[in-house]
């Protein structure tokens, strides 16, 4: 009986020879395959859902195969291990950058425009525990804002560095310098808002290279089939952590003072990243704990994944390309909505019902768990729609995009005008952010669906767009709130209202989902 090695081996041999049309009728690609009954025991064919497209091949043609061993763990392996452990990282990161949108409302004698009182407390604050200082609504947009403009910074250099460097050291080495500039916010207050500001903008860069080159983990640790989901195992962090810490930080500066929860979330931080020293290896050949058939799967199945040779960019040819543009534009728009909801939720609460800082924790942690919840809805809804051919992919990307952004445009404006009691309030505000997630499956993906050649470069280039986005959109906030004595929040949500209508027009004419003609090549398989 032909061994697994022996049968892998013929495959790949009929794959690198095998050139020219497609199988005419009553040919099937499946005559590259051994027949059932010469696998070994307990192996099986599975196939690659996107061959065809890396392949710039017809869909119609039958997918390439590889061999899996039917026991291989799961859930329970070394790389759901690393998965679950990115996740808590990025909890931790989130954690640390949207912990002071709750703990402002005890850092300030004033969250409301033009120096209004903070009623928000009923009892009066130890200002040994809980010091209190003047700052201006306007210097507070940009205290929360600072922080977009490090991650904004280093996410191009942070995505080149890490083709060059050790991922261990740069993903470690970021969560813990993000961490320790955590557990100085609270000295750098006592020195004025200036130093504030820099241990932000510190925070942001160190951040921006911690979320940039965590996904190149994936590269040697993500079996084809698996890349999705791993990916958005990990990547998930990022919406729960908004949830966690504002579901804990109301109760922490209640009880400790707002200075405890930058020391809590940058020593977390900082345990992390020593773990991730000592646990953490960046080729799965490497691991002392792996299991044999762990390793044996995830290295074959990388074996034949598809490879360039350093492919220069075709930046002419991308800067005309409608469909990229319109993908960065619903970006701009997304990143917009989100940084506004997820930063200045508890103020919103705060200036609607004047709640002390532990129910508000409570009440604006609800936004995110649903919006946790509705991203992995998004996320299987796309791939049953999609694996079953009940829609077109392009129809997928612009029916997840419309939901994820008319729909928050539309609770919006019932929130502005339809929410006249607490729970309506509260039931709009949480479907105006938790539906945002709908995007998961529409223009966040959209870039592998017109340019896999390209995608880590593009990826990082919409993300540039987006998180500018964020930027504006809290720093426009800050100086609306300090400057308007009417009606700061119309203003505010009719902005991110516009923002995602015109960018969906938008989108729904020019976007597309097919490889674009600047993103084709002539492509090998590799041994």
């Amino acid at each position: 009986m032909l061994t697994q090695r022996q049968l892998v081996n013929a495959i790949q041999v009929q794959l690198l020879t095998t050139e020219g049309p497609l199988p005419t009728a009553g040919q099937d690609d499946n005559s590259l395959l051994p027949s059932p009954q010469a696998l070994p025991p307990g192996e099986r064919i599975i196939t690659w859902p996107w061959d065809w497209q890396l392949r710039g091949k017809s869909s119609q043609r039958k997918k390439e195969s590889l061999f899996c061993p039917e026991s291989v763990p799961n859930f329970c392996s070394i790389r759901y291990g690393i998965a679950l452990f990115l996740l808590l990282c990025n909890v931790i990161i989130m954690s640390q950058r949207v912990c002071m949108s709750l703990t402002m409302i005890t850092m300030v004698n004033s969250t409301e425009p033009h120096g209004l009182s903070n009623t928000s407390t009923k009892e009066p604050q130890d200002n040994i525990k809980n010091p209190v200082y003047n700052w201006s609504t306007e210097i507070q947009g940009i205290m929360l804002s600072s922080i977009f403009y490090g991650i904004l910074i280093s996410q191009i250099p942070a995505g080149y560095l890490s083709g060059i460097y050790s991922l261990k050291k740069m993903v470690g080495s970021a969560l813990f310098l993000s961490s320790l500039f955590t557990l100085l916010i609270p000295l750098a207050a006592e020195f004025g808002e200036a130093l504030v500001i820099i241990c932000r903008v510190i925070q942001g860069l160190f951040q921006g290279v911690a979320l940039t080159t965590q996904q190149v983990v994936w590269i040697k640790w993500a079996p084809p089939l698996e890349q999705v989901r791993l990916t958005s195992l990990s990547l998930s962090g990022l919406l729960l952590g908004p949830c966690v810490v504002l579901l804990i930080t109301g109760f922490i500066c209640d009880s400790l003072g707002w200075p405890m929860v930058f020391y809590i979330f940058g020593a977390c931080g900082c345990a992390l990243s020593l773990l991730w020293f000592v646990l953490f290896y960046e080729d799965p050949k490497d691991h002392p704990c792996i299991s044999k058939s762990e390793k044996e799967y995830i290295t074959s199945a990388l074996t034949q994944q598809v490879s360039s040779s350093a492919p220069s960019l075709p930046i002419k040819a991308m800067l005309k390309s409608p469909p990229l543009w319109v993908i960065s534009l619903c970006n701009f728009a997304f990143f917009w909505a989100n940084s506004f909801l997820s930063l200045y939720t508890p103020m919103f609460i705060n200036s609607k019902f004047h709640i002390n800082v532990k129910e508000n924790g409570l009440l604006s942690s609800l936004p995110h768990l649903f919006a946790w919840i509705f991203a992995i809805l998004a996320g299987h809804m796309s791939d049953v729609f999609l694996s079953r051919n009940i829609l077109s992919l392009l129809t997928i990307r612009k029916l997840f995009t419309l939901l994820g952004l008319l729909l928050p445009a539309l609770f919006s404006l019932c929130l502005l005008y339809l929410s006249s009691s607490f729970h309506g309030t509260m039931i709009f505000l949480i479907l105006a952010n938790a539906t945002g997630s709908f995007c998961m499956g529409g223009i966040l993906i959209n870039v592998l669906d017109i340019a896999p050649r390209y995608y880590g470069f593009l990826k990082g280039f919409t993300n540039v767009i987006g998180l500018t986005g964020g930027l504006v959109a809290s720093t426009v906030t800050g100086v609306i709130l300090s400057q308007d004595q009417d009606s700061p929040w119309l203003k505010i949500f009719f902005m991110m209202v516009a923002n995602n209508v015109i960018s969906l027009i938008f989108y729904l004419i020019f976007a597309k989902a097919e490889i674009q003609d600047w993103a084709k090549e002539t492509q090998n398989t590799y041994l």
